[in-house]
């Protein structure tokens, strides 16, 4: 790790456990936590460090975001930092200037479409787009007739139907409906919906991976101390075997998220490499949610799903970004579709190259 990206973790990390601490945020019934964390990561520079100085950013690297984002994982941190980065990284692309605030992007499922009409006004309907209602900008991908497009929109300008993640974070419904954009320019060669996906595949997947290593921590401290017929849980082999079964979960999404990353971060185009590694990393990021949230829970038993321990920030974080910017099964279906379509020949020098 380059020591840039030292410091722009260790000052994230700092600020999430000073101002983040999911104890302290599970007794804060009125969200007055959100506030001053916010303005902490906005002082910082940190919701917009994919965005260039000249563009209103702090010009980090993509591996600097990245890195955020899985600290930020490992907080479960409520607030839409990794949207705005998104979003900002979004922007960028089009080299339109990010407007100060929280932002977010859309569409945030595979399957849905903005339409850029001839008058150049968008139109359409983006469901699950986090953190919808409290951003101040959209940012946006478009299709029209000339090609993709990537657009900036006021979010109150907006029609936004309020929606919760299974973690009760906003997911909202944002409907366009011939909406002009704050700014609107044309996308870059070779960029299209699908990239964006990717990314925030990778992001949600190094978000699930910082999650899965708190429940891995979390499970191995109450197995320590829980104890049963005279002796600590973590003493029984069963337990034992749960324990090792969550601490492979967590390696394996570390391993796919960060290697991930560091291809799109190493790599100037969503290539095919780019695409292997990105679409493996989310399928193998949401099984490992499922099955470790499933296992920590286990070991937890029944107060893991009382509203007092702070398992269920980790847990319902980790299953509920599986499905943004495309599900296990939509990627599996793109990536078996992707290989077959280059031949037979060329799947193990793909594999094997990475």
């Amino acid at each position: 790790m380059a020591e840039a990206e030292n410091i722009v973790v260790a000052t994230a990390e700092k600020i999430f456990a000073d101002l983040a601490d999911p104890q302290t945020i599970n007794h804060d019934k009125n969200g007055g936590w959100r506030l001053p964390l916010w303005q902490a990561l906005s002082e910082a520079g940190l919701p917009l460090a994919w965005v260039a100085e000249e563009l209103g950013g702090a010009g980090a690297d993509l591996a600097d975001g990245f890195a955020v984002v899985n600290a930020a994982g490992r907080f479960a941190v409520a607030v839409p930092l990794a949207e705005t980065l998104l979003a900002g990284w979004l922007l960028q692309q089009g080299g339109i200037a990010a407007p100060e605030g929280s932002m977010t992007i859309a569409p945030a499922r595979p399957n849905d479409r903005i339409a850029l009409g001839a008058d150049g006004t968008l139109s359409g309907r983006a469901r699950g787009v986090a953190f919808a209602k409290a951003a101040r900008h959209v940012a946006v991908v478009a299709h029209g007739d000339d090609g993709v497009s990537i657009a900036l929109v006021a979010a109150d300008q907006l029609r936004i139907e309020p929606g919760l993640s299974l973690a009760n974070d906003p997911s909202d419904t944002v409907i366009f409906d011939r909406m002009a954009p704050v700014a609107i320019r044309s996308a870059p060669a070779g960029f299209d919906q699908d990239n964006m996906m990717l990314m925030g595949g990778v992001v949600r997947g190094l978000q699930i991976a910082g999650a899965l290593d708190r429940l891995l921590e979390i499970s191995v401290t109450y197995a320590g101390e829980r104890v049963a017929f005279e002796k600590p849980i973590g003493k029984f082999q069963a337990v034992q075997h749960n324990l090792a079964r969550l601490a492979g979960e967590a390696a394996a999404a570390n391993a796919a998220a960060t290697s991930a990353a560091d291809a799109i971060a190493r790599s100037g185009a969503f290539d095919d490499a780019v695409f292997l590694e990105a679409a493996s990393a989310k399928i193998r990021c949401a099984e490992a949610a499922e099955k470790g949230a499933a296992i920590a829970h286990q070991v937890h038993g029944a107060i893991g799903f009382t509203t007092e321990h702070i398992l269920h920030r980790f847990s319902l974080r980790a299953l509920a970004w599986r499905d943004d910017f495309g599900s296990e099964s939509h990627w599996a279906v793109a990536l078996g579709r992707r290989i077959a379509a280059r031949g037979a020949d060329e799947l193990w020098p793909l594999v094997a190259s990475r």
